[in-house]
């Protein structure tokens, strides 16, 4: 245990003096047995009421209620303290469930309604003591995900997509029963925001997130949710190179290596940059066909555009931390082909600072450097003779370029501003927005480098209006 495990074992302790018994469940236990540091802690508190508990946490500061009526609590930022609770399926949907603390349950009865069985594994914070009363201890060490029980399983649906995540997070297998259980359960009652949940912890989470989005496809859940992802199957790769040719597989594949390029980002840009690897190909279903003898996909990068925002919706995604993510994510499929076409434009076609400025203003360099070098790097089958290997050398030129630019994060801000106009004796006026535009384009191509010679060129064209 970290930090947490003084507050967890006098919690444990004060639990034990009330005449009761308080238990790690869940995540933290699995991670434990599996090697791996628990960054959250759940522990659930057998034999004692709901307002002894209460009491006890009163103890330890401030607790956070995150569900009183069924008695959860939060503690400091890590740690969830609740009550054993039973959950009676009353409607339709992911809300229709009626959800009880109830003290008294038993050990196996309470884990019972716990998704899989590497998550229904107890531990005694004080004694040590394993309680694992479905065998999860043996899927941890087969890395199999199981379903605990066939009768609340499909009561929540999120469960199938957790399937997904928990099996590219832990790069565990799914049973075949789970399997099948999981391809008969609608996902579509799922709202936006817990559908991103999941995803994004499939995404960002795991290192290898083409597992559970191979996962997204065989448990059924593309075909309700993401027909965008669905249509991908069958569209030839180009150039075809892979014995199935499907642009699902060169998507998984550029997702991974797009995880590869995202560590050092903030948050908000991690998602950013691993939905745009995702979405970079859903242009390609309306435009690919077989012409010359090859398949080609000419304006992808803009048939991509509507199926993106498509995507995008079902997921819920505008802004996160402030950042407009929806806007970058679009710009980043629109534009995810420039890096390479203005490398090839060299040297015949040389490509002006002014392209790389502007473009600039459209999207993010940096984040189209590492969705485009995925892109590219995600066309290497294991198959394929390394001589005929992608590599990244566009994609290096490219931001070369951007960061001599220092335009990396966005284009450069204008020089010249409208008080400057008003200084030169010009009064507010449609005329204003021309004439800045005017210089901050001269600005873009590198004709004006400062302000001096930004006014010039400014009072030159009052004079001629």
């Amino acid at each position: 245990m970290d930090e947490r495990s003084p507050t967890i074992r006098i919690l444990a302790e004060a639990v034990a003096l009330a005449g009761g018994r308080a238990m790690l469940v869940g995540g933290c236990v699995r991670d434990e047995l599996m090697g791996v540091e628990p960054k959250d802690w759940d522990v659930e508190v057998y034999g004692v009421e709901p307002e002894k508990l209460r009491e006890i946490l009163d103890g330890f500061g401030d607790v956070n209620v995150v569900g009183e009526a069924f008695t959860v609590y939060k503690v400091g930022l890590h740690l969830d303290v609740s009550l054993p609770r039973r959950e009676r399926k009353v409607g339709k949907g992911h809300r229709g469930f009626v959800v009880e603390g109830d003290p008294g349950m038993s050990f196996e009865e309470a884990c019972r309604r716990r998704d899989f069985t590497v998550n229904a594994i107890l531990k005694d914070p004080l004694t040590g003591e394993i309680v694992d009363p479905f065998n999860g201890r043996e899927d941890i060490k087969r890395k199999v995900l199981r379903h605990v029980s066939d009768e609340t399983f499909a009561d929540d649906s999120l469960r199938v997509l957790r399937a997904a995540q928990f099996a590219a997070r832990l790069e565990f297998d799914i049973a075949p029963e789970t399997v099948k259980l999981c391809r008969s359960i609608d996902v579509t009652d799922l709202p936006m925001e817990r559908i991103w949940g999941e995803i994004e912890k499939l995404l960002l989470k795991a290192q290898q997130p083409s597992i559970g989005l191979k996962w997204l496809y065989d448990l059924g859940v593309v075909e309700q949710l993401f027909p965008e992802l669905a249509s991908l199957v069958g569209v030839k790769q180009e150039p075809e190179w892979h014995p199935e040719g499907d642009v699902d597989i060169h998507t998984m594949m550029v997702a991974d290596e797009a995880r590869k390029l995202i560590d050092g980002l903030p948050y908000e840009k991690q998602a950013t940059v691993m939905l745009a690897a995702v979405a970079h190909d859903f242009g390609k279903p309306p435009t690919t066909q077989f012409f010359d003898g090859r398949w080609r996909s000419h304006s992808h990068d803009e048939a991509g555009v509507e199926p993106t925002i498509t995507f995008l919706d079902t997921l819920g995604i505008h802004t996160l931390n402030g950042y407009d993510v929806r806007n970058q994510v679009i710009q980043l499929v629109r534009y995810h082909l420039k890096p390479g076409e203005f490398y090839k434009a060299e040297p015949r076609n040389p490509v002006g600072d002014g392209a790389f400025r502007r473009l600039a203003r459209k999207v993010e360099p940096d984040l189209l450097y590492r969705v485009a070098k995925a892109d590219s790097l995600g066309r290497n089958p294991d198959w394929l003779p390394v001589e005929k290997r992608f590599g990244s050398e566009a994609q290096e030129w490219f931001i070369q370029r951007v960061r001599t630019l220092d335009i990396e994060k966005k284009a450069p801000d204008p020089i010249l501003m409208g008080r400057h106009l008003i200084e030169l004796g010009l009064r507010p006026s449609p005329q204003f927005k021309q004439i800045l535009d005017a210089i901050y384009e001269m600005q873009l191509d590198g004709e004006v480098k400062d302000l001096a010679r930004a006014v010039d060129e400014a009072a030159s064209l009052i004079r001629k209006t």
